[in-house]
């Protein structure tokens, strides 16, 4: 059964499949289509770091859909300290959820939260396998992640100033070794512009990987 990814703008999207979805950093302020706290049904919050274009409404979607929230510890206490269920983990853990494993990989970013670290996740949902790179710079371990946990899928920013820009996400590519990769975290705000269409170019002369481009509102279908 395939899995239904949608972009909702920044770094959020949701990925849908046997009937439940996830939704990963779920910021919706100024989002083209107009997606509101109300109109999300989730099983799975997945935080990446307490910046608030990051975290967004999830303490909000939490409680009032009753998802759980999957983040690193510090953001997880806060979370339950909100009344919403939290499972905490951190940098190089994993754990097997009912819908499949998860591994917290490293990112080098600001935590936006007291004593806590930025990270990302590589995902198995449901048998679809992919690695969302959160708010991060490059860093050359990201060779060794589809080493220990592979994957079909990569998110990766592009949009350079707080993150990889899209000369590092394309070595970034090289190394992870993905089936698709899927530029996020670029024209949010000017100084994250960035033209995907060179990113692509620049990925698919240099590795094996094909980038997806995908529209803020749109989606694709993961095999």
């Amino acid at each position: 059964m395939s899995a239904e990814f949608k972009y909702i703008h920044h770094a959020c999207f949701t990925v849908t499949k046997n009937g439940e979805t996830l939704i990963c950093d779920p910021f919706l302020d100024g989002n083209p289509q107009g997606v509101r706290l109300q109109d999300l049904k989730v099983n799975y919050i997945f935080i990446t770091h307490a910046h608030g274009d990051h975290l967004g409404c999830a303490y909000e979607l939490a409680k009032r859909t009753g998802a759980l929230i999957i983040t690193t510890a510090e953001i997880a206490n806060e979370a339950s300290s909100y009344n919403c269920k939290a499972h905490a983990m951190h940098i190089g853990g994993t754990y097997t959820f009912p819908f499949g494993k998860v591994r917290v990989t490293p990112a080098f970013h600001g935590s936006g939260i007291a004593g806590g670290h930025a990270c990302g996740f590589i995902i198995d949902f449901h048998g679809t396998k992919f690695y969302f790179a959160g708010d991060t710079s490059l860093f050359g371990d990201m060779a060794l992640l589809p080493k220990l946990d592979p994957f079909d899928y990569a998110l990766l920013p592009i949009g350079g100033n707080f993150t990889m820009d899209p000369k590092d996400a394309a070595l970034a590519a090289g190394m992870l070794g993905a089936k698709v990769v899927i530029p996020i975290h670029y024209n949010t705000w000017p100084v994250i512009a960035q033209d995907p269409e060179a990113f692509k170019k620049d990925v698919e002369a240099h590795t094996q990987s094909k980038v997806c481009i995908v529209k803020p509102g749109e989606g694709m279908t993961w095999d």
